[in-house]
């Protein structure tokens, strides 16, 4: 299998799991084009991670506003565009909504969304980075990034299971669903490598990927 057969790659994840730094190493490895969050960019950030009931509505709706804005402009380039690896899936904005938001700021968010009638390219492969939420503050604190310091490990329990219920279903793509508790393709060369072989080797459905051993399931 070729690079090539891949034109739209997604690495996802909860906070922590080292989604994006992969997702720049995967683009760097393939030559394509990344395409990553900017959640630093985002004002009501750090306010949500203080007061997720006075922030979470606000941080929501910017983020869509920036991934509809992000992805928008993906469709409009054209047809010869290179192979792209995204930090994000377009689902998980609801996913992320649906987690923070009160009903009736839920109601205004799918109203919003609704409008802006969104056509995400649709991805060839995503791949789910899974780590228990130990593993996730861990990392947390050692990127050291000012405002994720408010994070608590509730929301990050929340979360986890968010992004399981929501993984154990899809199907829209074909899907490599990572142990990265056990790898660390960011800072060991060897996991990297083994990690991007397997990403080379996914044509379709659905495979656990361990580092010592990949099974299908």
């Amino acid at each position: 299998m070729t690079d090539a057969e891949h034109q739209f790659i997604v690495v996802e994840g909860p906070i922590g799991v080292g989604k994006s730094t992969l997702a720049r190493l995967l683009a760097e490895s393939l030559a394509a084009q990344p395409v990553l969050e900017e959640p630093g960019a985002n004002p009501f950030l750090e306010r949500f991670y203080k007061s997720p009931r006075s922030g979470a509505l606000p941080a929501q709706l910017y983020f869509l506003f920036q991934r509809c804005q992000q992805l928008a402009a993906l469709n409009q380039q054209d047809l010869f565009a290179p192979v792209r690896v995204a930090d994000y899936l377009w689902e998980k904005d609801r996913l992320f909504a649906r987690l923070t938001l009160d009903e009736a700021e839920f109601a205004l968010y799918e109203q919003v969304s609704r409008g802006l009638d969104v056509q995400p390219p649709k991805p060839d492969l995503v791949i789910y980075l899974q780590a228990p939420v130990d593993v996730l503050l861990e990392r947390i604190t050692r990127r050291a990034v000012g405002y994720e310091h408010h994070i608590e490990r509730e929301y990050l329990v929340r979360l986890n299971e968010a992004y399981a219920r929501f993984f154990h279903e899809y199907e829209a793509a074909p899907l490599l669903i990572v142990n990265a508790a056990a790898i660390d393709p960011v800072n060991n060369a060897a996991d990297y490598q083994e990690l991007l072989a397997a990403i080379r080797r996914m044509r379709r459905g659905r495979l656990y990927y361990n580092p010592m051993s990949a099974r299908s399931i």
